[in-house]
This record gives structure tokens, sequence and C-alpha cells, in this order.
């Protein structure tokens, strides 16, 4: 495994709480195994099997917080539409989001696209937090991996972010009505 997935793990593993926010894909602790197979399968350079099933079984590995670590996660509606794969496995993963989103430690949100005023906040990102927030840690995703940032400016300002992601999402039942349409035109 990259060294950076298995940091992810560790803060994912020690924090009290984390946040994520994806604008094209679905967030990896709500993935189903045919997602997970399906955006592994696509990675440039191509994957060995032996790789790919590496990291599916580490990603469904790390699911496993969900039980025990508060998460949120705000999606676009973006990633609710695009398909890594087929019309099978989009549904499957929407109707994983709305089970998951049922659990009490995880909320879902949405940010549809009618949503006026969000430009500018379309990188992923993740953050972690815990009892003491200078230790707080955000994880950026980009094109050329993940950049672990902990210096306070950037908390600062990644907790505003967050915010504005946050003002511009719908509230959790109205995500959930909005997840359900996407079902069903899946």
């Amino acid at each position: 495994m990259p060294s950076g997935y298995l940091d992810l793990a560790e803060l994912e593993q020690r924090a009290d709480y984390v946040k994520t926010f994806e604008g094209v894909h679905i967030p990896g602790l709500l993935q189903t195994e045919d997602q997970i197979r399906a955006i592994f399968a696509a990675s440039v350079p191509k994957l060995s099997e032996g790789e790919l099933e590496v990291r599916v079984r580490f990603r469904l590995r790390r699911q496993e917080i969900l039980g025990g670590v508060p998460y949120e996660a705000v999606i676009h509606e973006a990633a609710l539409r695009i398909r890594a794969a087929d019309s099978k496995v989009a549904r499957g993963q929407v109707l994983q989001i709305l089970e998951r989103s049922e659990h009490p430690q995880v909320t879902v949100r949405v940010v549809p696209f009618a949503v006026d005023g969000f430009a500018g906040i379309g990188d992923p990102l993740t953050y972690a937090g815990g009892p003491v927030p200078q230790l707080d840690t955000v994880l950026m995703d980009t094109p050329h991996g993940g950049a672990f940032l902990d210096a306070e400016a950037q908390l600062a300002r990644y907790r505003e972010v967050f915010s504005k992601v946050e003002e511009a999402a719908l509230e959790v039942i109205e995500s959930r009505q909005f997840i359900e349409r996407v079902v069903r035109s899946a």
C-alpha cells in the first residue's frame, strides 16, 4: 500500500470525528465494493490484479470506522450521478449511501447542482478533528496524491471552507429525499 493510504487510515482511526467533502467521487468510506473496484480498475497506470485486490480490501477495511467515529459526508450531486461503472453499480452505490446514512454516527448531506454561489469549492477534502483543534489535520486530494495539512492557518482556512460547504448543502432529511430521487432515476 502506498504510505499515504496508511496515513489516511491511521488519521481516520485516531480522529474524534471525520468530515469529508467530495465533488466528483463518492467518499471512500461510503463506497460499495463494486464502486471501489471500478475506480481502482480505471487507475493510470493500470494496477495488477494483486494490487487492485489489496486496495479494494484496504478501502473496505477502512470503512469499519463508521461504527465508532462520527462521520459527516457532504457530497456534490455530480458525484451521485457520475457512473464509475454501469447503472447497476451506480444504483447499488447510491442505495448504500442511503443505508449508511441511517447509522446514528453518519451524516450525509448533498450539494445540488442548483445551489447558488458554490464557485471555487471544488477540491475534495477530509477534515479529521480531535480533542484539541490545533492538532486537527486536513487531507487534500490532489492530482499528485494526498497532501496533509496541519498548520493553524491552513486548519482555519479549511474550517471556513467546510463551513461554506455545509451552508450550501441540503439539510439531512432533504438530502435523503434528494438521494432517493437519484436512485429512482438511476
